[in-house]
C-alpha cells in the first residue's frame, strides 16, 4: 500500500509567510491611507483563510493516520485468523489419515494414523503437508497414509464377528412337485470369531512403508440339525471350537504421487499372507472312513482351523481425494490364492483321505467411502466393501456345489485422538449379502513412536 505524505504545520506556515512577504515587497505602498488600510485588511483576511485551510488539512492528516492504524490492526487480526485456520485445516483435514487400510481384503477395516504437530506458516501460504494424504477414521484394514520415515507404529486390535446361516438338503425323489419321498436335512450354523492382532509398521522413506501383522484367532461354531437318515424329530447340536495363532501377514505400501488440496493421492499396496495358522486339512473331520460319498458322520471338523491353509498374494491401489472438510477414498484389490498339491485330510479313524490338487478361487474386491473431520480430535467415516470370491477347483475341475460368492459389507467408523501419538478408533460392519458375516466390530489403538 502506498502511503501519502503531508507537509507539517510549520512548513506550510513558512511558505504562506514567504508568499505574503513577497507580495508586499512586490507592490509598494502607494495611495491614500484608506486604500492602504483596505489592502492590509484583505491580506489579513487571506492569511486567516490560509490558516483555517491549514488547520483543516492537519485534521484530515490526523484522521488519515488513525484510519491507517486501524487498517493495520485489522490486517494483523486477519493474518492471525488465517494462520489459525491453516493450522486447523492442517491438523484435521490433512493430518488425519495415517493408516486406514484403503486397499484391504473383504471386510478389512481402515485405520487412522496420528497427526503430527504443525509449525505456523506465513500468511497466504497453505500448511505444509509433505505430500502426505489426509487421515480419516479407520474402516478398512489397509492403511492409506504412510508412516513417516524414522518412525514406527504399534497397533493392537480386537475384532469380533458373528454370522448365522441355514441349509436345507433334500434326499429322496418326488412323485408330484409338492410331495417328497425321502428325508430332509435341515442345519442352522451359528459362528463366532474373535481375532486379536498386533501390527507393526515402520516408515522406510517418505513414500515407502513396511508392515508385519500377527493375529491370534478364537473360533466357535454351533450346528443345530436333525441327523440325516434318522426319523427322529429331535434336534441335535454339534459344537466345535479352535484357538491358535492365525496367518502372519507381510505388507508394503508405496505412495505413487504427491497430491494436495483437490488433488488425488494414490497408494500402491502389496501383501503376502502365510500359512502359520492351523491348517483346515490337519484337523480331524467327523467322518468314519470317507467324507466323499459316505454319509456316516456329520462331515464337520472336530476342531476349527485358524488359518486358510493357502499362501495368498494381494495387490491393490488406493485413491484418496481431499475436499475440505471431507476426504473421499476408494480402492481396488486382487488376491491370488496359490494352489496346493497332494492335499489330504484326516478322518476319525486316523486315516488320510486323499483329495488331490486344490486351487481356491481368486478374490476381486473394491471399496469406497467418505471421511469427515468433526473437530481437531475426532473424525467419522462411512464406507462400503465388496468382494467377489471365485469358485474352488479340485484337480482342475470345479468342486461340485462351488459357486462364485459375493460379500458385501456396510461400514461405519469413528476415531478419537487421545494424545499426539495415540488414537482410538472403532468400526462396525453390517453384512448385506447372505454369505457375509451378519455383524463385525473392530477396535484399534495405534501408537506412534
Amino acid at each position: 500500500m502506498a502511503h501519502l505524505r503531508f507537509p507539517t504545520v510549520s512548513a506550510v506556515g513558512c511558505a504562506v509567510v514567504l508568499l505574503l512577504g513577497s507580495a508586499v515587497h512586490a507592490q509598494p505602498f502607494v495611495g491614500s491611507m484608506p486604500e492602504m488600510q483596505a489592502r492590509l485588511d484583505a491580506l489579513s483576511h487571506e492569511l486567516a483563510e490560509q490558516r483555517r485551510l491549514l488547520a483543516d488539512l492537519e485534521t484530515f492528516r490526523q484522521q488519515y493516520l488513525e484510519q491507517r492504524g486501524l487498517l493495520q490492526s485489522l490486517e494483523r487480526q486477519v493474518a492471525q485468523q488465517q494462520v489459525a485456520l491453516d493450522e486447523l485445516r492442517g491438523s484435521v483435514g490433512w493430518n488425519v489419515l495415517a493408516s486406514q487400510r484403503g486397499a484391504g481384503t473383504a471386510g478389512e477395516p481402515l485405520r487412522l494414523a496420528q497427526a503430527q504437530p504443525k509449525e505456523p506458516v506465513p500468511v497466504g501460504q497453505s500448511p505444509a503437508t509433505e505430500g502426505r494424504p489426509p487421515e480419516v477414521a479407520p474402516l478398512f484394514e489397509q492403511p492409506g497414509v504412510l508412516t513417516q520415515p524414522g518412525h514406527y507404529v504399534l497397533e493392537p486390535s480386537l475384532q469380533y464377528g458373528y454370522s448365522s446361516s441355514n441349509r436345507v438338503a433334500l434326499v429322496g425323489y418326488t412323485i408330484i412337485p409338492a410331495l417328497l419321498i425321502g428325508l430332509i436335512d435341515v442345519r442352522e450354523v451359528k459362528r463366532n470369531t474373535v481375532t486379536t492382532a498386533l501390527s507393526a509398521r515402520v516408515g522406510v522413506s517418505r513414500r515407502l512403508e513396511l508392515e508385519l501383522r500377527a493375529p491370534y484367532v478364537y473360533r466357535s461354531d454351533a450346528t443345530v440339525s436333525r441327523e440325516i437318515f434318522e426319523g427322529s424329530a429331535t434336534e441335535s447340536v454339534f459344537s466345535a471350537n479352535g484357538m491358535h495363532m492365525g496367518d502372519l501377514e507381510l505388507g508394503a505400501r508405496y505412495q505413487l504421487n504427491d497430491g494436495g488440496i483437490d488433488k488425488s493421492f494414490y497408494v500402491g499396496t502389496l501383501r503376502l499372507k502365510t500359512r502359520t495358522g492351523t491348517d483346515p486339512f490337519d484337523v480331524v473331520t467327523d467322518c468314519k472312513q470317507r467324507c466323499v460319498g459316505n454319509t456316516t458322520g456329520t462331515g464337520l471338523p472336530l476342531d476349527l482351523p485358524t488359518g486358510s491353509g493357502f499362501y495368498s498374494l494381494q495387490a491393490g491401489l488406493t485413491m484418496l481425494y481431499p475436499s475440505d472438510p471431507a476426504v473421499f477414498f476408494g480402492s481396488i484389490t486382487y488376491l491370488h490364492n496359490f494352489a496346493r498339491d497332494n492335499v489330504s485330510r484326516t478322518v476319525l479313524n486316523g486315516e488320510k483321505e486323499y483329495l488331490g490338487t486344490i486351487a481356491p478361487g481368486a478374490i476381486l474386491g473394491f471399496n469406497f467411502g467418505m471421511g469427515l473431520a468433526l473437530n481437531e480430535k475426532s473424525s467419522f467415516s462411512l464406507g462400503y466393501d465388496h468382494s467377489s470370491v471365485g469358485r474352488t477347483l479340485l484337480n482342475g475341475a470345479v468342486v461340485p456345489g462351488s459357486v462364485r460368492t459375493q460379500l458385501g459389507t456396510l461400514l461405519l467408523g469413528y476415531s478419537y485422538r487421545l494424545s499426539k501419538t495415540t488414537s482410538l478408533s472403532a468400526a462396525v460392519g453390517a453384512g448385506l449379502t447372505t454369505d457375509t458375516p451378519d455383524v463385525s466390530l473392530t477396535v484399534r489403538l495405534p501408537m506412534t513412536f
